[in-house]
């Protein structure tokens, strides 16, 4: 098959690892002629320990990347994809696959990414990767597992026929709603759990925040009309765990920036240098909520923390009252 990623990004390059892997043709998008002048030159990434193969097209133009292609994966950070989108419709073909990887909650409209996607491209055949796997664990080829929603069965069936290995784990789901809930909020969460780290919490109250925070999801994927048990999926409690316990992540780094009370000016500075994907979720997120009209006290607490609105101790104070 071939394969038409948008986004030359860490997480764009492994889903083409895992392509490539599997036998298919790969060309990559990215609206940055630096960037793919650095990507063909070098034939590897900055962003990901990734060896680009030499049969990989890459470039600036859309129309090359996705005009004969069978899958287009969108893998731009969420704050980007009505552009992207935008653009691909010119391009689009109805026969075609949408796989969006791109995790988040548009700030202004309060969209999740299938619907940003579904305004602009016009098809059934659409669906939602996510799981707790981490760019760099992909393309080293180590076991991980994806849930893929998508409430089309041609698009399931060839997604799943074009990505699934001996180490790539994919499971389906019709439930696209809570499984792009689990996406989004779990960068917020990872926040505060990375502020709980610096704090220096022991595992035990780490513990107690990670069963909250499942509940929690739990209970907003239910009230806006998802599945419950989504939570327990890969792109659930898997990905929640990942997020919500690893340095790796740029959310849980962040927050234990926080938690360990570093200067604003150095946290500013790995803010303006990095993609946190929780900071922009967090801002629509609380859109949301109030939109609908959804308690979810913890997520204001984030965010007045994140402010100096409120102190640090106060997220011990949250926690002991949840009890």
């Amino acid at each position: 098959m071939k394969i038409g990623i948008l986004g030359a990004g860490a997480y764009g390059m492994a889903m083409a690892s895992v392509f490539d892997n599997n036998g298919h043709k790969i060309k990559i998008w990215s609206n940055s002629e630096k960037e793919v002048n650095l990507l063909l030159t070098n034939h590897k990434s900055n962003k990901i320990d990734y060896i680009i193969p030499d049969d990989f097209v890459i470039t600036t133009d859309m129309k090359l990347v996705v005009m004969d292609a069978d899958i287009i994966v969108i893998a731009v950070p969420s704050e980007f994809v009505r552009n992207v989108c935008k653009e691909l419709n010119k391009y689009f073909k109805e026969e075609q696959i949408i796989c969006i990887a791109s995790k988040g909650i548009e700030n202004n409209s309060c969209l999740f990414m299938d619907d940003v996607v579904s305004q602009y491209i016009k098809t059934d055949n659409i669906a939602v990767i996510s799981g707790g796997t981490f760019a760099e664990d992909m393309v080293k080829e180590v076991p991980v597992g994806l849930t893929l929603a998508t409430k089309s069965k041609l698009a399931g069936d060839i997604i799943l026929k074009a990505m699934e290995n001996d180490y790539v784990k994919i499971q389906i789901t019709d439930d696209i709603i809570g499984t792009e809930i689990c996406g989004s909020i779990k960068n917020v969460f990872a926040i505060a759990a990375g502020m709980l780290e610096g704090m220096k919490y022991p595992e035990s109250t780490k513990s107690l925040f990670m069963t909250e925070v499942i509940k929690d999801i739990k209970f907003l994927i239910k009230s806006l009309g998802g599945k419950e048990e989504t939570v327990l999926s890969f792109a659930g409690i898997g990905d929640i765990l990942l997020t919500c316990s690893s340095s790796k992540s740029r959310n849980y780094t962040l927050g234990k920036m926080i938690g360990e009370e570093r200067e604003r000016q150095e946290i500013k500075q790995y803010i303006d240098s990095s993609t946190i994907e929780g900071l922009y979720t967090l801002n629509s997120i609380k859109k949301l909520l109030k939109d609908k009209e959804i308690e979810m006290p913890i997520i204001d607490l984030i965010s007045d923390i994140i402010m100096g609105k409120k102190n640090l101790i106060e997220l011990n104070n949250f926690l002991k009252k949840k009890v």
